[in-house]
């Protein structure tokens, strides 16, 4: 079973950028589309991103379009999320994972994804 750990979170004023990072514990990580979530206090947990695994495709959220880039590298197991422009509204709880099955279509259900990380805190503020 692939574990997903998520690192890069913090502390940004608005206009600013942060990148995530998305580093899976199995090889097998390179067969799965992986999508990024996102979940603010008091809402449900949100699509943003997602990657297919070979990293030809990306799907994003209107919302993110233009100012958020995701990436993977299959030899290091680790997707990446990059994000510019960033607004307060962006400010939420990150969490990566893993669609169930692997080489299929990209998802942005996140009923479709598993192997959830324990996500990582970005909060854009003056």
């Amino acid at each position: 079973q692939v574990q997903m750990v998520e690192s890069g979170g913090g502390l940004v004023q608005p206009g600013g950028s942060l990148q995530l990072s998305c580093t899976a514990s199995e090889r097998t990580f390179s067969a799965y589309n992986i999508g990024w979530f996102r979940q603010a206090p008091g809402e449900e947990r949100r699509f943003v991103t997602a990657i297919s695994w070979s990293g030809d495709s990306t799907v994003y959220a209107d919302s993110v379009k233009g100012r958020f880039t995701i990436s993977r590298d299959n030899a290091r197991s680790t997707v990446y999320l990059q994000m510019n422009s960033l607004k307060p509204e962006d400010t939420a709880v990150y969490y990566c994972a893993a669609e169930r099955v692997p080489y299929g279509p990209i998802e942005s259900g996140p009923t479709a994804y598993g192997n959830w990380g324990q996500g990582t805190q970005v909060t854009v503020s003056e």
